[in-house]
C-alpha cells in the first residue's frame, strides 16, 4: 500500500508541476528584436505589470532582423520591427500591428572640430550618400572646404536592423550597400560615435537623444539634414537643437520618411495566445499615453483603430 501512495502522490506532482508550468508559459510573453523599439517595450511591461502583476515578460535586443527570425520561427511571442515590412516577409506569414512612429537621425562626435559648422550647413542627402553609400567622400575637407585633412570614419551597424535598412532606403540602397565599420547594436554604435572626433554613424532618436533631460546624450550630436540643398539650414528645417524640437518635427513631417517610420510588433500569423492579445490591445489604448514619455511619437487614431481591427 505504501508503494502504491508514493506512486500516486508522485504522479499528482507531476501533475500540478505540468499545471503551474503551463499556467507559467500562457502568463509569460517573451519579445526580441529592434533596439528602436527595445525602450518603449520595456516602459509598457513596466506599466501593464502595475495592472497585471500575474504577466511576466521576457524583452531582449539584438535588431529587427532578429525579432523578425524569431517571430516566424515562433521562438518568441512577438518580435520588435523597425522597418518597412517587405513583400517577402509578408509571404513567409509575418502579421504585424504599427505601435508608434520614431527615427533614424545621422550623428557625430561633438568632438569633430568642424562641429560649429556642420552644424549651420547640414549635409544634403546626396552628401550623405557619397560617404555612406558610394564613398566619393572620404575626407571632412570636402564637406566644410578647408585644407585641413581629415579623413572621415564611417561606422554602420554588423547586425540585420531597421535603423541600417531605413537609413539605407533614404538614401536610395539597402543595408548591404552602406561603407564603414561593423557596430553591433544601437547602444554600440553611439558610444563609438562618441569617442571618435572623425566618425559618423546613425542612430534611433532613443539613443542620440537624453530623453530626461530632452538634450543630445553627452558626447554625441545629430548631424542636420539640408533637406532644399541650399547649403544651410533654414529656421523649417532646424529641429535637431533639443528631443521635442526632433519630435515635432517627425510628428509635423519636417523630418523626412524615410528615416522617419512605423515600428511594429510580429508573430507569425496573428496571435493566438491570449495573454499576447491583451497585451496588444493594452497598448494601442491606454499604453499610448506613454508613448511620448518614452521617447517616440504616436501614431494617428486612424492607424491606431485600424490596428485594433486586426486583433479582433
Amino acid at each position: 500500500m505504501r508503494k502504491i501512495s508514493i506512486l500516486y502522490l508522485f504522479i499528482a506532482a507531476l501533475l500540478i508541476s505540468s499545471c503551474v508550468s503551463k499556467k507559467q508559459k500562457e502568463n509569460t510573453l517573451s519579445f526580441s528584436g529592434a533596439f528602436a523599439l527595445y525602450p518603449l517595450a520595456v516602459k509598457w511591461s513596466e506599466e501593464y505589470q502595475k495592472e497585471h502583476p500575474d504577466i511576466r515578460f521576457n524583452i531582449s535586443g539584438g535588431g529587427a532582423g532578429k525579432g523578425m527570425a524569431d517571430a516566424l520561427a515562433g521562438a518568441v511571442d512577438l518580435g520588435m520591427f523597425s522597418r518597412e515590412i517587405s513583400q517577402e516577409e509578408i509571404n513567409q506569414g509575418v502579421w504585424w500591428v504599427g505601435l508608434t512612429i520614431d527615427a533614424v537621425l545621422p550623428t557625430i562626435s561633438e568632438k569633430n572640430p568642424h562641429l560649429g559648422i556642420i552644424q549651420k550647413r547640414g549635409l544634403t542627402k546626396e552628401e550623405f550618400k557619397g560617404i555612406f553609400i558610394d564613398g566619393t567622400i572620404t575626407d571632412w575637407s570636402q564637406i566644410v572646404d578647408t585644407p585641413e585633412k581629415l579623413e572621415i570614419k564611417v561606422y554602420t551597424r554588423s547586425d540585420a536592423c531597421g535603423a541600417a535598412g531605413t537609413w539605407a532606403k533614404y538614401l536610395g540602397g539597402s543595408q548591404e550597400n552602406l561603407q564603414g565599420v561593423g557596430v553591433f547594436g544601437d547602444p554600440g554604435l553611439a558610444e563609438v560615435i562618441v569617442n571618435d572626433a572623425a566618425g559618423i554613424g546613425y542612430n534611433n532618436t532613443v539613443y542620440a537623444y537624453d530623453i530626461k533631460t530632452r538634450q543630445h546624450r553627452p558626447g554625441i550630436v545629430v548631424i542636420p539634414i539640408d533637406i532644399n540643398g541650399n547649403g544651410t539650414i533654414d529656421d523649417d528645417e532646424a529641429i535637431y537643437d533639443n528631443y521635442d524640437a526632433v519630435q515635432n518635427g517627425i510628428a509635423s513631417g519636417k523630418y523626412p520618411s524615410p528615416p522617419a517610420r512605423e515600428l511594429y510588433f510580429v508573430s507569425n500569423g496573428r496571435p493566438t495566445k491570449q495573454a499576447t492579445l491583451d497585451f496588444l490591445i493594452w497598448t494601442l489604448t491606454e499604453g499610448q499615453k506613454f508613448v511620448e514619455e518614452a521617447g517616440y511619437v504616436t501614431i494617428d487614431n486612424d492607424k491606431i483603430n485600424e490596428y485594433i481591427e486586426k486583433l479582433k
